[in-house]
């Protein structure tokens, strides 16, 4: 199975030039939990997700209009491939202990591929479960995302 198979297409992404205040607009309406954000070009550079939003919010005590994108965003930003296999997906989001990925072709944000996106996946089709070991693959997934990662302190 491919990445395009199961991704969530056509996501709002933000501009570097944007504030937080507009990333946590589009979380609140396409409820979800992380908004991409491309250049000029269309291209994933970064992603910011609702943790990040809150505790830029409470170290920095400003309105979330006032604090840019670009400064609480990742910018160690991990993509798939829109044709690469669902298991080298789940591979890298084991890795890096993600929980989304932008999805990319010819190096525009086609899509994001999330947790949520291959549980559903694993669940609604009872052939790629018995089949391949996707269940199990999806436990694994999980259980290393899921990991405590050390503590990194740092200043917003």
């Amino acid at each position: 199975m491919h990445v395009k198979e199961l991704m969530t297409g056509t996501p709002i992404a933000c501009d570097l030039s944007d504030t937080a205040n507009k990333a946590a607009r589009i979380m609140w309406e396409q409820d979800c939990g992380a908004v991409p954000v491309v250049d000029r070009d269309g291209h994933a550079v970064g992603i910011v997700t609702d943790r990040d939003i809150c505790m830029a919010a409470y170290f920095q005590g400003v309105p979330l209009s006032s604090i840019p994108i670009a400064n609480i965003m990742s910018r160690d930003l991990c993509t798939v491939e829109a044709e690469a296999e669902l298991s080298d997906a789940e591979r890298l989001m084991q890795e890096r202990q993600v929980r989304r990925l932008p999805v990319v072709k010819n190096g525009g944000l086609v899509g994001i591929l999330s947790l949520s996106d291959v549980a559903q996946g694993v669940t609604r089709n009872p052939g790629l479960r018995q089949t391949t070991g996707e269940s199990q693959q999806l436990l694994r997934t999980v259980g290393k995302v899921s990991e405590p990662r050390a503590h990194q302190s740092s200043t917003m």
